[in-house]
């Protein structure tokens, strides 16, 4: 474990204490509820220009290195780590010995230091409580969270006052002048991304849902997809919302809380995600408060408004954090052109397309400096940002996952239909997706008769028994036809022209 100055370390703290500190020293608030509200100044997400690895050679080999995996020699991460302990010295900091990865034989345990008491709270939400001395963690991390320092970017050689830093070789995470606690969140589940694959274990940006039967269904997508609230289903348990891994054995959540965005949230839409964010172990996180009540639909702090609360908060919750091997796996894509259909079965060699494409649109991206606007994007694994490695070394694993498994892929849009976003489409109400994966848990999309569409060459439904006012072939439901065919064909060469990137690599194609 990292070496950290302990005589200013608050060991064991209890949630009052935390609480109370954050009320009276970070300018949180209660609701009316007695829920905790903060807000995180300027960056109400990710901040990455600011996430770095430290590369050296354990890692120099195996990072896909660029803009989302941004490079930093262990001369200057050391140099920066003790800056950061100079400072850790000066300041009160909460510890809790947690783990991230619901498997004994997969997880990795974490002390988590914060400077701010909500952060403590906050991790202590999402990640896996647990005792980071006992002999299972003898590879125990470290994340060192200190929102109050700041870099000097032309010394520490940064792009900005902030920084995310992670260290493979000696184990520890590093945050600097970073309020937003999802960077927390998302450091933790990169570590883990790199390291899983190195067991055979597949890291996923995903959701996991389990029916009655103990068939298990897995959600990929961005933030804005519809993941947190379609995990939320009233007829279904949840293993968890956002971040799991898939071995051989089956499905583990890889934390045991849920990080939901807020933006329009509604008892009628998502009723277990509205009773959530009204328990007192809840943290929102900022959401516009109005007398004391948060107001949903006001997106004056953000569109990004969060809450973070624990699993079991949520009504039927998976106890074990895990489930059985997957039988369904779904891509969401919020198809900006409307040109995708509602719900397509994917053959593998499709469900490797589309996962190394991971198309959609940014609906109120996670991501500091992102336009308001809604545009579309491409996202390797439906969750570049986090995976260190190259996509191709996460499709190896999902192809092997998806063979052993026979698992059915399916690609759903959660997107536009009847038209584009920028002309005059109507976005998939939630209610409606919700239909079509029920037909898909229950096997009803699988078995209908099947009519091939669009040039992705997609396998749709031709009618599904209780799905009878969805047009199943996108074309049917524009008026424009000739407009249709401009959206189609702007989707499709994109796709096409985004996807040359992976040609000259390993051809994860070939016959199986």
């Amino acid at each position: 474990m990292a070496v950290i100055d302990k005589s200013c370390l608050v060991y064991g703290s209890s949630r009052e204490f935390l609480l109370q500190h954050a009320l009276e020293h970070e300018q949180a608030v209660l609701t009316q509820d007695q829920v905790l509200a903060v807000t995180t100044g300027e960056r109400t997400g990710r901040s990455t220009r600011d996430r770095y690895i430290v590369a050296d050679t354990n890692t120099k080999d195996n990072v896909s290195w660029g803009r989302v995996n941004q490079p930093i020699s262990p001369v200057n991460m050391e140099k920066i780590w003790q800056k950061a302990i100079a400072y850790q010295k000066s300041v009160r900091c909460f510890v809790s010995d947690l783990q991230v990865g619901a498997s004994d034989k997969y997880k990795l345990g974490v002390q988590a230091i914060t400077e701010y008491a909500w952060h403590q709270l906050f991790v202590r939400n999402l990640f896996i409580r647990s005792d980071c001395e006992t002999d299972t963690y003898k590879q125990c991390w470290t994340l060192l969270s200190l929102p109050g320092m700041l870099l000097e970017p032309k010394v520490d050689q940064t792009f900005s006052e902030s920084g995310l830093f992670i260290d493979f070789t000696n184990k520890r995470v590093l945050l600097c002048g970073l309020r937003y606690a999802g960077e927390m969140k998302k450091a933790m589940f990169s570590v883990q991304n790199y390291l899983l694959p190195m067991r055979g274990v597949l890291p996923m940006h995903c959701a996991a849902t389990v029916g009655e039967n103990k068939d298990v269904t897995l959600l990929f997508g961005l933030s804005g997809t519809g993941k947190t609230a379609l995990s939320a289903d009233l007829g279904r348990d949840l293993i968890g919302d956002d971040e799991h891994g898939w071995s051989a054995e089956g499905v583990f959540n890889i934390e045991n809380g849920c990080y939901a965005k807020c933006k329009d949230l509604s008892f009628d839409a998502e009723p277990k995600i509205w009773h959530a964010v009204q328990q007192s172990r809840t943290i929102l996180e900022n959401v516009k408060l109005i007398d004391g009540v948060p107001d949903f639909s006001d997106c004056s702090i953000t569109a990004n408004m969060r809450a973070a609360y624990p699993r079991d908060v949520m009504p039927g919750c998976v106890v074990a954090n895990a489930g059985a091997t997957p039988r369904s796996v779904v891509f969401l894509s919020c198809d900006l052109y409307g040109v995708l259909p509602p719900v397509s079965c994917l053959s593998l060699d499709q469900a490797m397309y589309w996962f190394l494409n991971g198309y959609t649109a940014l609906v109120g991206s996670t991501e500091v400096g992102t336009t308001k606007a809604v545009q579309p994007t491409f996202s390797s694994c439906f969750g570049a940002p986090f995976f260190p490695r190259s996509a191709q070394v996460y499709a190896g694993l999902l192809r092997k996952r998806v063979l052993s498994s026979q698992a059915q892929v399916y690609l759903v849009n959660t997107g536009w239909h009847a038209g584009a976003f920028s002309a005059g489409g109507e976005r998939c109400p939630i209610a409606k997706t919700r239909q079509i994966l029920r037909a898909i848990e229950d096997g009803r999309v699988l078995a209908a008769e099947k009519q091939v569409v669009t040039a992705f060459a997609l396998a749709v439904p031709k009618a599904v028994s209780g799905l009878d006012d969805i047009a199943f072939d996108p074309s049917q439901s524009w008026e424009d036809q000739d407009s249709y065919r401009s959206y189609h064909d702007r989707l499709f060469k994109a796709c096409e022209d985004n996807m040359q990137k992976y040609s000259n690599t390993v051809d994860l194609m070939e016959a199986r």
